[in-house]
């Protein structure tokens, strides 16, 4: 049962930092919540209504709280544990769709200021459509290049790259044809996700789409008005920045992809491609909110989703608002050891399977200076470089070489 919890004035709930999973509604009193801005490294503050909820994120993702709770005057607050939370979200369609599309909406924000960092703001959909076709097909993935053409022409019949995109269609045709690059694509088999098993009616087969490896799905900057649920095979996310593909993540079987710009109306954030055979269910906008509703358990997989996505992204934004380049990969290696932590606590080696060019992709700067600061590690014999994966032979050191650069920058 969830259990009341009373908080006299200056009384702190919990502090940034706290591995904690538990989710708050505050009942009455004044509440807020004090996190550090990533960009200024100014404070900031949220006052925390009654009835609403607030540490929310951390406990689903299960990552440290990013902002410290304190109680302005004699509160109460509910407490629930996670499967109280996910009992109470599951029930409640208002709250579902509230959470959602809130949660979307900051998403969307991180996106932006990531974008503004990397000068990666076409000036209109169009135009990044055009930059996206010919990406793929600075990439030799002319299969690609030719969805993204035909998904710009449809969009938008009058376009003023109509001619431009037309010729790069046609020569792209060509040469997929010569290339007949679909075969090199790999297949991935998956076991079954469980959460799947309500979509397996015969009812849901109208909604079923099947692509081939290659095939883009959506493209970025094109509008938002299908979702999608994944049921057998892989789906590969990518992103254009500054006319070269970055490579986000890899979504399989009962994972969604499509639905932000379902939840606020905005264009596609990025590029959705086959990487192996593909099925699944595409919806409409206009029956995304009957679907998620309806189906608690998806629901809440979607949510837990955005919880992720947003912490991920705001480690991205960490790392790409550090001036000073050594300090900036520094950053990247001290993320990957988050993301992979190691089985020993007194094991400061640390074994990371990526590449100078995806190093450089998470710090957001070419691969020559990327190359260039990384040799200088490893003149000072603080990392070993491998065809396929880096070890970097003290991890704290990474962490001193980020305090003192930032430090000296203060």
């Amino acid at each position: 049962m969830p259990k009341v919890m009373q908080y006299s004035k200056g009384s702190i709930p919990y502090f940034t930092g706290d591995q904690d999973d538990r989710v708050f509604i505050l009942q009455k009193g004044i509440l807020l919540l004090t996190s550090i801005d990533i960009e200024t490294g100014k404070p900031v503050t949220d006052q925390v209504k009654p009835n609403e909820f607030f540490g929310v994120k951390s406990a689903l993702g299960h990552f440290p709280r990013e902002e410290t709770a304190t109680a302005l005057s004699d509160t109460s607050v509910l407490v629930l544990t996670i499967p109280e939370f996910e009992k109470l979200f599951s029930t409640n369609k208002v709250l579902i769709m509230k959470m959602l599309r809130v949660f979307s909406s900051q998403l969307r924000q991180i996106h932006r200021k990531i974008n503004m960092i990397l000068n990666n703001t076409p000036t209109d959909p169009q135009s990044g459509m055009v930059e996206v076709a010919k990406s793929f097909y600075e990439d030799e993935q002319y299969r690609s290049c030719c969805d993204v053409c035909l998904k710009l022409l449809k969009r938008f019949p009058q376009t003023s790259y109509k001619a431009e995109i037309s010729k790069l269609y046609e020569d792209a045709h060509l040469r997929n044809e010569k290339l007949q690059q679909r075969a090199s694509f790999e297949e991935y088999a998956e076991a079954p996700d469980s959460s799947l098993k309500a979509f397996e009616l015969p009812a849901f087969e109208r909604f079923a789409k099947i692509y081939e490896p290659g095939q883009v799905i959506i493209s970025e900057f094109e509008p938002g008005d299908t979702f999608y649920l994944i049921q057998s095979g892989s789906v590969q996310l990518l992103k254009c920045v500054n006319g070269t593909k970055k490579n986000l993540d890899i979504l399989k079987a009962g994972e969604f992809f499509g639905e932000m710009a379902i939840l606020d109306n905005s264009p596609r954030s990025a590029t959705c491609m086959a990487k192996s055979r593909v099925k699944c269910l595409e919806f409409s906008k206009e029956n995304f909110e009957a679907l998620v509703t309806g189906n608690p358990m998806l629901s809440l997989k979607l949510l837990k989703l955005f919880c992720k996505r947003i912490y991920d992204q705001k480690r991205r934004f960490k790392i790409l608002v550090i001036e000073e380049p050594q300090a900036r990969l520094a950053e990247v290696f001290l993320m990957l050891d988050e993301m992979n932590p190691a089985d020993g606590k007194n094991d400061r080696s640390r074994k990371f399977a990526v590449t100078v060019a995806d190093v450089a992709q998470w710090a957001g700067l070419s691969q020559e200076v990327t190359r260039d600061e990384i040799n200088r590690f490893v003149e000072k014999n603080r990392i070993e470089v491998y065809d396929n994966y880096m070890i970097v032979n003290n991890i704290v050191d990474m962490k001193r070489i980020v305090d003192q650069k930032l430090g000296n920058a203060k």
